[in-house]
């Protein structure tokens, strides 16, 4: 359980420092996102999920 607070933690770290470093860059991105097909979004977040997954898999294996 502890594995995943912390991994909960880094993803607020990572996601805030975008959003505190560079405001104008991540407006300009969700605006990006929100007009992307949903296949698109629905695509790049399994990539993601499953990127995520291998790396675990790597570290943890």
């Amino acid at each position: 359980m502890s594995d995943l607070l912390t991994a909960l933690g880094l993803v607020l770290v990572i996601e805030g420092l975008l959003w505190a470093l560079a405001p104008g860059k991540a407006r300009q991105m969700a605006l990006e996102a929100a007009g992307l097909p949903e296949q698109t979004l629905r695509l790049g977040g399994t990539v993601a999920v499953l990127a995520g997954v291998f790396i675990v898999w790597l570290i943890r294996g």
